[in-house]
C-alpha cells in the first residue's frame, strides 16, 4: 500500500487522545495523521488532506471545492450524527463514501435531556442564585410534577426513542412526532404518534431530537411557539438551528413558553453565541456536551475508526451513506 493510499487524517481535533483510531487503522494497514494547525484555516486543512485516502471531520465543511482539492480521497467519516457540514451530492458524484457515527450517545444525550427537564421545571439554577434571599420559597410558582404532565418528543430516532423509553415511567403521557419512523416503533415504545401541530399544542415539555435538514431548520419559529397552548418547557439537545433564536427569545417575553434548556446553539463558536441566551433567567444552557460520557466517548472514536476501515474496504455499514 503506497503512502498516499494509507494516509488517514483527523482534521478537527479536541479529543484527549486518538489511541483507538491509531490501533484500528494500523491493523488495517493505515497510518493516522492529525492536523494541528489553525482550526479555522480551511485552506491549510485541505492541503493537509490533499494526499489522504480518508478524513475524519467534526465541523469542517466537505464540499465540492474540498473534494476537488483532495483527489485521492476515498472516504469521509464524521464524528457524531448528522451530515450538515458534508455535501452528500458532491461526494456521491466524486465516488467518495461517507459515514457518520449514529447511536453512540443514545443514553448520554437522553440523560442530559432529562437533566435539563428537571433543572428547568424545578428551578434549580434560579433557586441557587436566590437561595439566601428567598430561602424556603420556590424560585417561581409554576413547579409541576411530571407524572401529571405530557412530554412531546420531536424526532423518534435512536436518541428520541431512548428518551421515550425512560420518559414513559415519568410522565403521564408521551407523544412523538416523526414522519420517518414506522407505527410499530411508536407502539413498541408505548408512545402516542401525533402530528407536530398536535404535539406543540398538547405538550407540557417538548424535547427535540431530530436531525438538522432543510425541513427541520427553524422548525420552531414564531408560528410554532404561538401554537404552544400549555406554555411548555422546550429542551434542545439536537441541533441549534432547529430553533429560530429570535423567535425563542420573543416567545419567552410573550409568555408562550415557560423556560428553555439548551445544549446546542446557532453557532458552535462560544464567542458567537447570543449573550441574551446565556444571561436569560429562564434559560439553562450547557456547552454542547450532552453527547459525552466515558462510554460514549470511547464508542464514538472506536466506531468512527471501524467505519473508516469498512468504507475503504468497500463494505456496507449501518452508518454509511455510500455512492
Amino acid at each position: 500500500m503506497t503512502d498516499h493510499l494509507s494516509k488517514i487524517v483527523v482534521l478537527d481535533t479536541g479529543y484527549e487522545h486518538y489511541r483507538y483510531e491509531k490501533e484500528v487503522l494500523a491493523r488495517a494497514g493505515y497510518t493516522l495523521h492529525i492536523f494541528t494547525g489553525d482550526p479555522s484555516d480551511r485552506r491549510a486543512k485541505m492541503d493537509y488532506a490533499s494526499a489522504a485516502a480518508g478524513v475524519f471531520v467534526r465541523w469542517t465543511r466537505v464540499d465540492k471545492t474540498f473534494l476537488e482539492h483532495c483527489r485521492n480521497l476515498k472516504a469521509v467519516v464524521r464524528y457524531g450524527t448528522g451530515y450538515e457540514n458534508i455535501d452528500l451530492e458532491a461526494a456521491t458524484k466524486t465516488g467518495v463514501k461517507v459515514a457518520n457515527v449514529g447511536g453512540y450517545g443514545n443514553h448520554s444525550v437522553s440523560d442530559h435531556a432529562l437533566s435539563l427537564i428537571y433543572a428547568c421545571i424545578r428551578g434549580l439554577f434560579p433557586g441557587t442564585a436566590g437561595l439566601k434571599v428567598h430561602f424556603g420559597k420556590p424560585p417561581f410558582e409554576r413547579i409541576f410534577e411530571l407524572h401529571r404532565k405530557t412530554l412531546g418528543i420531536i424526532g423518534l430516532g435512536r436518541i428520541g426513542g431512548t428518551l421515550a423509553g425512560k420518559a414513559t415511567a415519568l410522565f403521564k403521557r408521551v407523544l412523538a412526532s416523526d414522519p420517518y419512523i414506522p407505527d410499530s416503533r411508536f407502539s413498541e415504545l408505548r408512545v402516542d404518534k401525533t402530528s407536530l401541530e398536535s404535539l406543540l399544542r398538547e405538550s407540557d415539555v417538548i424535547s427535540i431530537h431530530c436531525n438538522l435538514t432543510g425541513e427541520t431548520t427553524h422548525l420552531l419559529d414564531r408560528q410554532a411557539f404561538e401554537a404552544m397552548e400549555r406554555k411548555p418547557y422546550v429542551i434542545n439537545t439536537a441541533r441549534g438551528p432547529v430553533i429560530k433564536t429570535a423567535a425563542l427569545l420573543e416567545a419567552l417575553v410573550k409568555g408562550f413558553i415557560q423556560g428553555v434548556g439548551l445544549d446546542v446553539f446557532d453557532s458552535e463558536i462560544p464567542e458567537e453565541i447570543d449573550e441574551r441566551i446565556l444571561s436569560h433567567p429562564h434559560i439553562i444552557a450547557t456547552g454542547h456536551y450532552a453527547w459525552y460520557s466515558e462510554n460514549s466517548m470511547a464508542e464514538l472514536q472506536k466506531r468512527a475508526a471501524q467505519n473508516m476501515v469498512a468504507l475503504l474496504a468497500g463494505r456496507t455499514i449501518e452508518d454509511g451513506l455510500q455512492s
